[in-house]
C-alpha cells in the first residue's frame, strides 16, 4: 500500500482534527464513507473532547483498528482481545517514538518543551497504522 501520511496532514491543514485526519485518511480501508467515519471521531480532538487526555491522531488510529479487525457479531463479541492487541501495539509504538501518548504532555503544556507537534503524532499514527493494519 502506498503511504497516505501526506493525505492526513493535508485534511489537518484543511481543519480536521487529529483523530479525524488519522481515520479518515483510511475510511476505504475499513469499509466506512468518510463523513460518518468524520463524525465519529469529532469528538477525539485535542485529546477527547478538548481535554487534552490520548492524543486524537493516536485515537483515530485505534478506531482504524476495531473498524479493520472487530467481527461486528453483536451476539458473540469475540474480537476485543485481537483489536485491543492491535491497539495496544500501536499504543505503546506511538509512546516510544513521541515520547507520551496524552496531548497535555506532548504539548508541553507543563514543563514548556513541546515532545512531539501535532503534525508529527499524524505521521506517526499514520506510520503505526499502515505497518500494524495494513501492511499484509
Amino acid at each position: 500500500m502506498e503511504s497516505r501520511i501526506e493525505a492526513a496532514a493535508e485534511r489537518h491543514a484543511r481543519g480536521y482534527n487529529c483523530a479525524q485526519a488519522v481515520a479518515c485518511t483510511y475510511a476505504d480501508k475499513v469499509g466506512m464513507d468518510e463523513t460518518t467515519l468524520f463524525k465519529a471521531c469529532e469528538g477525539l480532538g485535542l485529546g477527547m473532547g478538548g481535554m487534552e487526555g490520548t492524543c486524537g491522531a493516536l485515537s483515530g488510529a485505534c478506531v482504524l483498528a476495531g473498524l479493520a479487525d472487530s467481527t461486528g457479531d453483536l451476539t458473540h463479541p469475540t474480537s476485543k482481545g485481537s483489536t485491543y492487541a492491535l491497539s495496544r501495539q500501536m499504543v505503546t509504538e506511538f509512546a516510544h517514538e513521541a515520547g507520551a501518548t496524552a496531548c497535555h504532555d506532548l504539548k508541553g503544556r507543563e514543563t514548556g518543551v513541546v515532545l512531539t507537534p501535532c503534525l508529527r503524532c499524524i505521521d506517526i499514527a499514520c506510520e503505526l497504522v499502515e505497518k500494524t493494519l495494513f501492511s499484509g
